[in-house]
């Protein structure tokens, strides 16, 4: 999913603190422009549309579910899976001041041996000989610790007044039955490269021009280009990883697969609302 999120929105299984920013102008296309598609080139369209994408425009929890595989590329050689994954990410998104919305939320992702499908603990590394303990992916945060959505773009909330504002405009396709947004993250300067994630989400084109229609029934695929995962231990080696995932929103818990559910249940129950004032609340009703 996300995560990213992170998509999120972003891709958090990636582990990073990556600001879901859209890079790109606001257009459509497809084999034929329907007549009550939104128009795009208003910020605004472009808001409302990528939040229902991604998570609702009501104040609820909005899962996901995703896996993928994660390539290691070392030179010219040909990329080698390294491991599949498998998460969990959960989003909630509440209005803030100025006309803006804050999106919060959690991903957990988990390691899976690739010729087994069993879940790691321990990962024997090709390219140092090592056996590495595998660390699951854990991300996100509550009120303040999310991202605000405007017409002005999509910021770090605790950044806000550090971030210059630019207008929300994204790429937008549909054909047939189907209409889908093009994004990238936008990653803090200086970070260590490659450092590239590109993503597209995907809605029914019905559901999408019905506004009654708060949260959509999104799925996505996206790919990342990243250094290699801080528990495979390379250190200074050259090369670097692709992670390839896709995903969808969820019902609910109830739907995940039940390896996997119980694992998160037991090891990260802090990560199953994206509630923003979950941890307030909960430390207020032990004090």
């Amino acid at each position: 999913m996300t995560t990213p999120f992170s998509r999120r929105f972003f891709l958090a299984a990636a582990g990073l603190s990556a600001l879901p920013a859209m890079n790109g102008c606001s257009t459509q296309t497809g084999l034929r422009r329907r007549a009550d598609l939104p128009d795009f080139s208003l910020p605004r369209e472009n808001l409302e549309g990528m939040l229902r994408m991604t998570a609702s425009l009501e104040q609820e929890d909005v899962p996901w579910w995703f896996d993928g595989t994660i390539f290691g590329i070392v030179g010219e050689s040909e990329p080698k899976p390294l491991v599949r994954f498998e998460g969990w990410e959960v989003y909630w998104v509440r209005p803030v001041e100025n006309d803006a919305y804050e999106l919060t939320g959690h991903t957990v992702t988990f390691f899976y041996d690739v010729a087994t499908g069993k879940m790691l603990e321990t990962f024997d590394n090709p390219y140092t000989g090592q056996q590495n303990t595998v660390e699951a992916a854990v991300q996100g945060g509550g009120a303040g610790f999310g991202f605000n959505y405007s017409v002005n773009g999509v910021r770090l909330t605790k950044l806000l007044d550090r971030l210059p504002a630019k207008p929300l405009l994204l790429q937008w396709s549909s054909v047939r039955d189907a209409i889908w947004m093009h994004a990238e993250t936008a990653y803090p300067p200086g970070l260590k490269q490659p450092r590239k994630q590109r993503q597209t989400m995907f809605a029914p084109v019905d559901a999408f021009v019905d506004r009654s229609v708060r949260n959509l029934p999104t799925t996505f695929s996206a790919t990342v280009f990243e250094n290699w995962p801080r528990w495979m231990d390379m250190g200074d080696r050259p090369g670097h990883v692709i992670w390839h995932a896709s995903g969808a929103k969820i019902g609910s818990l109830d739907e995940l697969p039940a390896a996997f559910r119980a694992r998160l249940e037991r090891d990260h129950a802090d990560r199953m609302t994206a509630y923003p004032f979950a941890a307030a609340e909960k430390k207020s009703t032990f004090q």
